[in-house]
């Protein structure tokens, strides 16, 4: 059996209790090195093997895994945040189903819920935006060209980019042609909920030279939007006018 975990985005007590007892349980850990914080392999018992994917190719993963199968093994493949996002999950998922490899998914914290908490704030304000994209860059790795920065700013709703600290130029002038007017609030998360955790506001139009003159590069999520102002509309949810079914308006 394999369970694929969510580390969750940094801090080692924001992994689930049910990722923590797999990994306690576990008899094989391959982890993200390169983002995974290492002090969760202080739940591997005594005796588990433990490997880096940060240095291994896919095809060395697979030997890993089913070595372990072979011999009744339970593995964990512990992904950074939240596996569904930018884990590259779904090819090892179609290579264990090509072999018949039992599997499941248990869902962590992403470093966009991180990004938020650290910045005190909310996505989704009233008449402000209730949208959030999150989208990345195009570098090495390409987007399709229907998703494409100028396309999506079109919108104009909170955007969080992942792996994109690296390509500020291409960010600001896309989002700035797309729609978004220079002044646009933005932030800029460094390793959210991390000991090192660090955080950036500025704007559109200032994003890359407040990167520069921070010397942030990577491991950063960029977040662009209204959202990150105090003007916002008072929801409904919570206003003594307003009825729902578990409460009358009070007159």
């Amino acid at each position: 059996m394999v369970h694929i975990v969510g580390a969750g985005c940094g801090a080692p007590d924001l992994i689930t209790l049910r990722g923590k007892k797999y990994l306690e349980n576990a008899d094989v850990i391959i982890y993200a090195g390169s983002l995974v914080n290492p002090e969760l392999l202080s739940f591997a018992k005594s005796g588990c093997e433990i490997y880096d994917s940060a240095k291994m190719t896919l095809e060395e993963i697979l030997s890993v895994v089913c070595e372990a199968e072979k011999n009744d093994k339970t593995t964990v493949r512990l992904h950074t945040g939240d596996p569904s996002l930018y884990g590259a999950i779904g090819e090892q998922i179609r290579e264990f189903d090509r072999r018949g490899i039992r599997y499941d998914i248990t869902p962590g914290v992403s470093s966009f819920s991180g990004a938020a908490a650290a910045l005190n704030t909310e996505y989704t304000l009233p008449d402000v935006s209730q949208t959030v994209i999150i989208t990345r860059a195009s570098g090495n790795t390409s987007v399709p060209e229907s998703e494409n920065l100028v396309s999506l700013a079109k919108h104009r709703a909170t955007m969080v980019l992942f792996l994109s600290a690296g390509l500020l130029d291409k960010v600001t002038n896309d989002l700035i042609e797309g729609g978004y007017p220079p002044s646009t609030p933005a932030a800029i998360v460094y390793k959210a909920t991390w000991p090192d955790e660090k955080v950036f506001r500025c704007t559109l139009e200032t994003l890359r030279k407040t990167a520069q003159e921070n010397g942030i590069s990577k491991t950063a999520l960029i977040t662009v939007g209204g959202f990150l102002t105090s003007d916002f509309t008072r929801s409904h949810l919570y206003d003594p006018d307003f009825s729902t079914e578990f409460r009358e308006a009070k007159k």
